[in-house]
């Protein structure tokens, strides 16, 4: 059997580990050939491939990025989308796909495989741990620990010179890195887009803090905005919205209301780059192992996730349906230290 391996959607530490584990497994116990696309979607559409062996994927553990290469394409936006990635798989005799993305990249893929039949197997990856099929996805939990570090970072330069540091981390609709890496950080306020904050509150807290003799950290996804609606975008290169700017916003804000210094540090895509976490190695390696195992079975329109510790597969369909945000009572728990 030949079968395809693509990556979609923006990059994240982990996903060599998922290629290399899909090929090792695949053709040490299955004598599977394997074909990369290039640039997810993409390289389906336009037939542009890489050979995928032993030898192409070794040493790649470790490795941040995707040798594959990625992009945000969406082929059923594409005039005959479908009819040229199902020319593309015949043509080079694929007969099935392993799709490593998150919630655009397998949301096609759930499409394309319940719709119109193309064998896909999808595997979550992506760093706002926010598809509701799976316990966590590749590329978070490296994502929490570089947001974490910059914070540890940050808590003496800040008493040193006794100014509020805003950290603004990514989370355009869930706030899972500015919870986890937040709470692991010791930050004193952390604000998402699942609760709209009051910027008096804010202030409050920042107050409270400096009245301990404690220079405040203020942890803020980039999606949070406040309750009077106001949000700050900005337009992307390609047409998308970017977000960003509610840092430095909520920083001059704060310097204004309290007379206390405000800095902001934006931790942008040094999030998403380099080496993976030892979990993100274990988990992508556990997900590259099951998803050729899938493959195999032929149990297409599925995807691989974690439940616990275990490794299960759901349908495709569940797997991105709806957002997996912070539930209240999660984001409750850290109000403690808050203040």
């Amino acid at each position: 059997m030949r079968v395809g391996v693509l990556t979609g959607g923006r990059d994240c530490p982990g996903l060599n580990a998922v290629v290399r584990a899909v090929v090792r497994k695949g053709v040490q116990e299955y004598g599977y050939e394997f074909v990369g696309f290039r640039d997810g979607w993409l390289g389906a559409l336009e037939r542009e491939t890489v050979p995928l062996d032993i030898p192409a994927v070794r040493g790649t553990l470790p490795r941040g990025g995707t040798i594959l290469g990625s992009s945000r394409t969406d082929p059923l936006a594409h005039e005959n989308g479908v009819g040229r990635i199902k020319d593309t798989l015949a043509e080079l005799e694929v007969e099935a796909l392993v799709t490593i993305g998150g919630r655009d990249t397998l949301g096609t893929a759930a499409r394309l495989a319940d719709e119109h039949g193309v064998p896909c197997v999808g595997v979550p990856k992506t760093i706002d741990n926010d598809l509701p099929g799976t316990d966590y996805t590749v590329g978070f939990d490296t994502a929490v620990g570089v947001a974490t570090q910059a914070i540890d970072r940050l808590h003496t330069t800040a008493e040193s010179h006794k100014r509020v540091l805003v950290v603004e981390v990514m989370g355009g609709e869930s706030g899972w890195i500015a919870v986890h890496s937040g709470l692991a950080g010791g930050a004193n306020v952390i604000l998402i887009p699942e609760q709209p904050f009051d910027v008096e509150q804010v202030c409050g807290w920042v107050t409270s803090r400096f009245r301990a003799s404690y220079s405040p950290i203020v942890v803020v996804a980039d999606g949070a905005v406040p309750k009077e609606g106001r949000v700050v975008l900005r337009g992307g290169a390609t047409g998308q919205v970017r977000l960003s700017g509610v840092g430095e916003w909520l920083a001059a804000e704060i310097e204004h209301r309290t007379g206390k210094e405000a800095r902001t540090t934006v931790l942008g895509h040094t999030q998403r780059g380099g080496s993976p976490s030892p979990f993100d190695r274990w988990l992508a390696t556990r997900f590259g192992l099951h998803a050729v195992d899938c493959v195999r079975d032929r149990a297409f329109g599925t995807m691989v996730a974690l439940r616990g510790t275990d490794i299960v597969r759901v349908p495709l369909r569940e797997a991105v349906a709806g957002l997996k945000q912070v539930d209240p009572a999660r984001y409750a728990e850290v109000g403690v230290f808050f203040g």
